[in-house]
């Protein structure tokens, strides 16, 4: 073991904590069994403390790697430790694309399953739990195969659980079939947030992606607005010619932190204009690479680091349909304290599955980075757990680093359906976060 230093792609915290490398299921049963406090870990992605435990044991899962053969329907077993981005590598070039994906492709299966990640299509195909088949989990009781039809309860609460229920060692999923590496993309550029809300809730369902960039910084008339793009898969037939390349690597890489304080209103405000400025008023059908439609940010390496050592906080909400005026008020908050939000994201979700702790909810959610600095910060996050709470919503795990776990349970009322089922497979309650103990999800 190696007492390590360990931060959230946030920067926020650090934590130290041993960390192990195992690489079979009995190595990692051996930790848990002579361990007080586990949690795995991934490639770091997520953005507050869930894979930190400070004074603990962080095993990393990068050495369960393999990646089976997929078969002619598309299933396909990987590792939980194989990366987004190292099995599109071997999936696109034989006709296969993620059913789901986030905005980075440096996520590990066992941390995309962990958060139950979505992304530009949950308003179609929702979370990453509905593409999973069965799944290879060791628990603090023994290792076990849980799938929707064999422990269905321990299956369904691993999705979104942050890696509380055991250490995920292998995933058997579903792929999508696809002709090309491109998708064809509209593009509309919205004069306000009413307008964006309006175009999503009424086009959404005629695409398979759809996201929006919304400028939180504007006012007015202009309020919140915004940028649509919104895509399907590029057939061959849609192309003069095809191809099925493998993403590339990050061609940029930022070097050192920057100087805190870079990203301000001031300098926010102007990326806003020139970046909505830059976007055509409309646009069909125009070809992206994949890479540059889903994930944009891969282009730069290290780009956490462009917030400076004081670091950023990532906060998400959704709330349902009957409360999208949340969305408009968190707008609004935003855009009258002049606290900056360097990406805000707007994204519809579709129908909540089982997983007690899975975040989307049916209707809307909202990501935004604010750098921390501001002295408004504090409570301008606070306010923003009000608002999310009067929208009967709820925050995202992944991107928490902040919540009261009294606001949790509130977001969150099937948590002590969540902890029967830890307790259930945890009675020594070894499986634990700095997440949980903040949360108050280690056990009863």
């Amino acid at each position: 073991m190696t007492r390590t230093a360990l931060s959230g792609w946030g920067r926020t915290s650090t934590s130290y904590a041993d960390v192990v490398s195992p690489n079979n299921e009995s190595d990692i049963a051996t930790t848990l069994a002579t361990s007080p406090g586990v949690i795995a870990r991934g490639l770091g992605r997520s953005y507050g403390d869930a894979a930190l435990l400070s004074g603990g044991v962080v095993l990393s899962n990068r050495d369960l790697n393999g990646i089976g053969p997929i078969d002619a329907d598309g299933v396909v077993t990987v590792g939980a430790g194989v990366s987004i981005d190292e099995l599109l590598a071997q999936s696109i070039p034989r006709g296969w694309f993620v059913p789901v994906t986030t905005g980075t492709r440096q996520v590990t299966m066992g941390g995309a399953v962990a958060a139950d990640v979505h992304g530009k299509n949950h308003h179609v195909d929702g979370s990453i739990a509905l593409h999973v088949l069965s799944m290879r989990l060791v628990t603090p009781t023994g290792p076990v195969t849980v799938s929707p039809e064999v422990d269905a309860e321990l299956f369904w609460a691993t999705f979104g659980a942050m890696g509380l229920t055991g250490v995920l060692t292998s995933v058997t999923l579903r792929l999508i079939a696809i002709e090309t590496d491109r998708v064809l993309v509209d593009t509309d550029r919205l004069a306000n947030l009413d307008a964006v809300m309006s175009a999503m809730a009424l086009g959404d369902n005629a695409y398979r992606y759809s996201v929006a960039w919304v400028d939180c910084m504007s006012r007015g008339k202009h309020m919140g607005r915004a940028i649509l793009t919104r895509g399907v898969h590029a057939t061959k037939s849609d192309l003069e010619s095809s191809s099925l390349s493998s993403p590339k690597d990050a061609k940029l890489v930022v070097p050192f932190d920057a100087p805190s304080g870079l990203l301000n209103p001031l300098s926010v405000r102007v990326f806003n204009e020139v970046w909505f400025r830059s976007a055509p008023r409309h646009e069909e059908r125009e070809p992206q690479t994949l890479s540059t439609f889903f994930h944009p940010l891969d282009g730069v390496r290290d780009w956490n680091r462009l917030y400076g050592r004081r670091g950023f906080v990532q906060y998400q909400f959704c709330v349902p349909d009957r409360s999208s005026e949340t969305v408009v008020a968190a707008v609004d908050l935003l855009s009258s304290s002049k606290v900056a939000s360097f990406l805000a994201v707007l994204k519809r979700f579709g129908p909540a599955n089982r997983g007690p702790l899975s975040f989307p909810l049916e209707g809307w959610t909202l990501a935004l980075d604010l750098p921390v600095g501001s002295s408004k910060l504090s409570a301008i996050l606070d306010r923003l757990d009000e608002l999310v709470l009067e929208g009967a919503g709820r925050v995202y795990l992944a991107k928490d680093a902040r919540l009261s776990p009294e606001k949790f349970a509130a977001m969150y009322p099937r948590r002590g359906e969540f902890l029967a089922v830890k307790e259930r497979i945890d009675p020594e309650h070894r499986m634990s976060s700095d997440l949980a103990r903040r949360l108050d999800l280690v056990g009863r």
